[in-house]
């Protein structure tokens, strides 16, 4: 039980933590789940794209900071399975397109006679390694 501070008054964290505790005993995880999806909601229609980019650059920074190497390839690993049972191959095609296209948006020639140089170096390697065994 919260205990009272000299006045006879709980504090504001004191009865914050009074009433989370009530309201976790009197709800269940649906209740949870729609309130959550209202606050979603009204923080998307309340911020802006750059609200969103904020924020996620600051938890990735504190992320970082807690995780190391192996962190990142698991969640990778289980996002990129989750993502394969969940889609097919139409929607490869269209991230891929769209990756195409960004990518010929924002880079030059050059850009492409550099990985396509890297490319062929690295398929000969492939080869001679191959061709070695």
């Amino acid at each position: 039980m919260a205990k009272n501070n000299n006045n006879g008054k709980m504090s504001r964290q004191q009865a914050g933590e009074k009433g989370g505790k009530a309201t976790a005993r009197n709800h269940d995880q649906e209740f949870f789940e729609e309130i959550g999806q209202k606050g979603g909601e009204a923080t998307s229609r309340n911020h802006d794209q750059e609200f969103y980019q904020e924020i996620g650059q600051k938890g990735g920074e504190q992320t970082s900071k807690n995780h190391d190497q192996e962190f990142y390839e698991e969640i990778g690993r289980k996002g990129g399975e989750t993502t394969s049972q969940n889609h097919d191959q139409d929607f490869y095609e269209e991230i891929g397109r769209k990756g195409g296209e960004a990518t010929s948006r924002n880079h030059d020639q050059e850009f492409y006679e550099e990985i396509g140089e890297k490319g062929g170096k690295a398929r000969s390697r492939s080869r001679d390694n191959n061709n070695n065994n």
